[in-house]
């Protein structure tokens, strides 16, 4: 009970304080000052006692006091010869009270996270095909608006993404697979196709658009069993019965990308959009269809709670997914 009652006089400290600073401010949530008085009084048993931590007289405070009863209908104290004691009404409203003075406080720390106020740090897995371009730019942008939050990011492949996700070792992912099963969700998506990338000088550079069957016919650079692109290049090589032979396999997309730079090789990757600037190389349209039709992916794990920069994170990415991020409008869902 002593804790108890010292963990309330902290609470209705704090309270009196904020209220003062808010007066000058103008830029707190303040609860309603009856509910902060009647949590004075119960912290201190006695009206006069909590007066004199609220530096106001007994009278004033014990008419706010009768106000708060005449308000809710029925006394919530009882009046004693040496302080008050809680009524039953009292014992339900003070809970009442107390929980509505947790949420408001809760409520001021998500609006200064989110004014940049308060620092934070978002986990986010991704694919690969995201590092060179798209998540930059997001967290970029987002960083204008919230400079006091960080970003911590991590490169794997489906499996260890959806590991991440499950784990809670990150609150997002962006993945070019579809997780099954009811633990995750999927928030957004968006064409995302696997592209054949070339060298300027490379033979096939100036068609645009390419068969996987033509593609095979030069050194082929593929990303190794461990990412998404790998499978959906197998399945389309399959179904076109071809043989893949690649002359250089590799987790790393980059390195990939640097082979076909410096020669004759065909690499493979995502692509989102024509402003993903690729120095060096050529994209070029893949006709088969499960390269065409692939996708990106943002996931949350179902049921978890976001912490607000997070919360507000995954609104913005959801606006680049549909093409029009609102910086101006991310707010928590």
């Amino acid at each position: 009970m002593e804790d108890s009652s010292r963990s309330q006089k902290n609470v209705t400290e704090l309270l009196s304080r904020r209220e003062r600073e808010g007066a000058r401010m103008g830029s707190r949530l303040r609860p309603s000052e009856n509910h902060s008085y009647f949590a004075a009084v119960v912290s201190h048993g006695s009206i006069r006692k909590a007066a004199d931590a609220l530096h106001m007289a007994s009278s004033a405070l014990n008419r706010r006091i009768l106000d708060l009863e005449h308000e809710v209908g029925t006394a919530l104290f009882e009046r004693l010869p040496r302080g008050v004691r809680l009524t039953a009404a009292g014992e339900i409203f003070i809970g009442c009270v107390r929980a509505t003075l947790k949420e408001l406080r809760r409520a001021e720390l998500q609006i200064e996270q989110l004014r940049g106020e308060v620092r934070g740090m978002v986990r986010v897995a991704v694919a690969e095909s995201v590092t060179p371009y798209l998540l930059p730019r997001a967290i970029t942008d987002y960083q204008v608006h919230h400079p006091g939050i960080g970003f911590q990011v991590s490169v794997s492949g489906p499996e260890a993404l959806l590991h991440a996700l499950s784990h809670d070792h990150a609150e997002m992912i962006l993945t070019h697979e579809k997780p099954s099963g009811a633990s995750v969700s999927v928030l957004a998506d968006t064409r995302h196709p696997l592209v054949a990338l070339v060298a300027p000088t490379h033979p096939l550079a100036q068609l645009g658009e390419v068969g996987l069957a033509e593609c095979s016919h030069f050194p082929l650079a593929v990303p190794d069993a461990s990412l998404a692109a790998r499978a959906i290049l197998d399945g389309a090589m399959e179904e076109a019965g071809i043989t893949l032979e690649p002359a250089l396999e590799s987790a790393s997309i980059e390195t990939l990308k640097a082979f076909a730079r410096l020669g004759q090789a065909v690499c493979f990757s995502f692509m989102l959009g024509d402003k993903e600037p690729l120095p060096g190389l050529v994209p070029l349209r893949v006709r088969d269809a499960r390269c065409t039709d692939a996708s990106l992916l943002l996931v949350v794990r179902r049921g978890r709670v976001l912490p607000v920069a997070a919360a507000s994170f995954v609104e913005l990415m959801i606006g680049y997914f549909h093409g029009a991020p609102r910086l101006e409008s991310v707010s928590v869902a």
